[in-house]
């Protein structure tokens, strides 16, 4: 896509458009993990805007800036580095109006993760000092759609939360009211004791792998999700979810590809919601970190002789012991053995698996309709990782993004998911 390019026509904060609180808000002791520290980043594909998109959806960031305040705050760190809190400052988001002569058509609106110039729909000259939570750029195209490019802080929200956000900001771009109210509540976690603490903030970071993870995407339509939960009814007797179905297989054929050791332990990892765990459950309009990594460990050749039906019952008994897992973290059982579950072997024999077809951002609709496409883009590239997302519309199925093998094993694992869909 050497062609492509974007003008940025102006860069600024948006601020909320009322006054806001100030003051100091504490952090959870989830939102405070190390490895949370960090931006994700997503492209957000829409068909139709006009020229007046970019303005529209200014406005509706400054409104929901506004109920949501604590977002247009900034981080800040202890004198350690250890700890973290937010100050409620109304500084407000970055935000950047760009355009480009390149139609959606053009690009094929960005089916292709490889091709996407991400430097170019991502915001640029962000504050380095005091940065904002929220930097966002939309890019207006030639034929009247355009991109969000955004870039959203871990620390303070996650998947669900920043979805949450996003929606309001679609629903004050095109209405004058919100559907849910946000909810800060940081308390629900106890805090764990100072020595605790210690012990969970200053671990050293293990050693980083030396390998170079290759992109791959693999579809499937809701006809081949359905036959694999169908295969699952009838050799089970129970149903299982298409996150379930899909994972097993993704993680079996994984280990098949790469052809590890009999013995090698393999790990599966995805992140839980669990603010339904809680006691009361957290109010509808929490949008902060609020999920636990289930972790299913078997051996390779027990994988790779073991039916889908097998691997999905595993992940169903790990999904099923959540509650204890969370409840014990909660409890502070882990801090006080040391270990830390937020912290798996970031190894090419660990799997981390996330799903995003749910979290609501396929929902999010500034007056022109919902996108027809959220890209997610590649966080790191040593952790081997699978996103389950949706297909660009007007399709109906699941798209894996993946950044899980290196370029001996690409080809094998496609194969290998060509044959079993």
């Amino acid at each position: 896509m050497a062609n492509f390019s974007v003008n940025r026509s102006k860069r600024s904060l948006v601020t909320p458009v009322e006054e806001t609180p100030s003051g100091i808000l504490d952090l959870s002791v989830i939102d405070k993990i190390l490895v949370l520290r960090c931006y994700a980043r997503t492209l957000h594909v829409y068909k139709h805007g006009g020229a007046e998109a970019a303005a529209s959806i200014r406005e509706g960031l400054s409104k929901a800036l506004v109920p949501y305040y604590p977002l247009a705050g900034r981080l800040k760190h202890s004198d350690q580095g250890c700890d973290v809190h937010l100050e409620c400052t109304g500084e407000g988001a970055w935000f950047v109006e760009a355009s480009t002569d390149s139609t959606l058509d053009a690009v094929s609106y960005f089916d292709n993760v490889l091709s996407i110039p991400h430097d170019e729909l991502l915001s640029d000259q962000v504050p380095e000092e005091n940065e904002p939570l929220v930097q966002m750029q939309v890019t207006k195209f030639a034929c009247g759609g355009f991109v969000i490019g955004l870039r959203f802080c871990h620390t303070v929200c996650d998947g669900l939360g920043s979805a949450q956000f996003m929606n309001a900001v679609g629903e004050l771009a095109r209405t004058e009211t919100l559907s849910i109210s946000p909810v800060w509540k940081r308390d629900f976690f106890p805090a764990p004791n100072q020595e605790s603490k210690a012990a969970t903030f200053l671990n050293l970071p293990p050693p980083l792998p030396n390998y170079q993870l290759e992109h791959a995407n693999v579809d499937m339509s809701m006809d081949e999700i359905n036959q694999l939960k169908k295969e699952f009814f009838e050799k089970a007797g129970q149903t299982c979810s298409a996150f379930e179905a899909v994972a097993a297989s993704f993680w079996t054929l994984r280990t098949k590809a790469i052809n590890f050791d009999p013995n090698t332990e393999m790990r599966l990892v995805f992140f839980a919601n669990c603010r339904q765990l809680l006691d009361p459950p957290l109010p509808q309009g929490f949008y902060g970190n609020c999920f636990f990594p289930v972790t299913i460990t078997a051996s390779s050749d027990m994988l790779k002789q073991a039916s889908n039906v097998e691997v999905v019952k595993l992940i169903q008994e790990a999904k099923a012991n959540l509650p204890v897992e969370f409840a014990k973290y909660r409890n502070g059982d882990y801090f006080r053995s040391g270990e830390d579950p937020f912290a798996p072997p970031l190894i090419y024999s660990t799997l981390f698996i996330s799903e995003w077809g749910r979290l609501g951002f396929n929902q999010v609709d500034c007056g022109w309709g919902p996108p027809v496409h959220v890209v997610p883009i590649q966080g790191s590239s040593i952790i081997p990782v699978g996103i389950v997302g949706s297909l660009p519309l007007p399709k109906k199925g699941i798209r894996f993004m993946t950044w899980c093998v290196e370029a001996v094993h690409r080809q094998p694992f496609l194969d290998l998911m060509a044959k079993s869909i």
